[in-house]
């Protein structure tokens, strides 16, 4: 039952917090942005395929329990639910430590929308749930894939959160070790060069 102004919609909605939220790939009908309490925003998810490989694995955004995360909601039309959520299922699942499940989202005009999305599951293998910090940036630093390195991802990620107006601390002070251990290696690197000869 809806609470005193507050409108339950349809369960026609996606919740996208990761690439989706600039690359759906799915035909939509309204787009706001949206809250998702209870889970938070975190690259606990292995990738070997489209950002790593099986021998030099990389990390992909997840949902893991606790918080809360800023997202994008998508309304979908009931004539396309069932082919985005198929599209949406061979995109998500294949590979991946992921569970589809719905879950309310608030909308930023109060409405609660019941969305499809993802989360982690984090019985599975490819669920990293735990690295530090440190671990999480050299992974993301050295790995790349068939959809590109890892690094980029990340970064198209923070600009993308900037530009909705989603700011997330975890996730820029990531991005600042990455940045600080590529400099490192860069600098590193230069210092292993010796000199010409005169």
């Amino acid at each position: 039952m809806a609470m005193a102004g507050q409108a339950v919609s349809p369960p026609e909605w996606v919740f996208g917090y990761g690439s989706l939220m600039w690359n759906p790939g799915f035909p939509y009908t309204e787009r706001h942005p949206a809250t998702l309490e209870g889970f938070h925003r975190a690259f606990c998810i292995y990738s070997q395929h489209h950002r790593g490989t099986p021998e030099q694995r990389g990390l992909v955004l997840g949902l893991d329990r606790g918080g809360q995360c800023r997202g994008v909601a998508f309304r979908v039309a009931a004539s396309d639910w069932q082919g985005v959520v198929d599209y949406l299922d061979e995109r998500e699942l294949i590979g991946y430590a992921y569970q589809p499940i719905q879950l309310p989202v608030r909308l930023d005009d109060g409405t609660v929308a019941q969305a499809h999305t993802y989360v982690a599951d984090t019985s599975h293998p490819q669920f990293a749930g735990g690295l530090n910090n440190a671990d999480s940036a050299s992974l993301i630093n050295h790995a790349e894939g068939k959809a590109g390195s890892n690094r980029d991802y990340a970064i198209k990620l923070i600009e993308e959160l900037e530009s909705h107006g989603f700011p997330d601390k975890h996730l820029h002070e990531l991005l600042e070790r990455v940045a600080r251990s590529e400099a490192n290696e860069v600098s590193a690197e230069a210092k292993s060069v010796s000199p010409l000869g005169t």
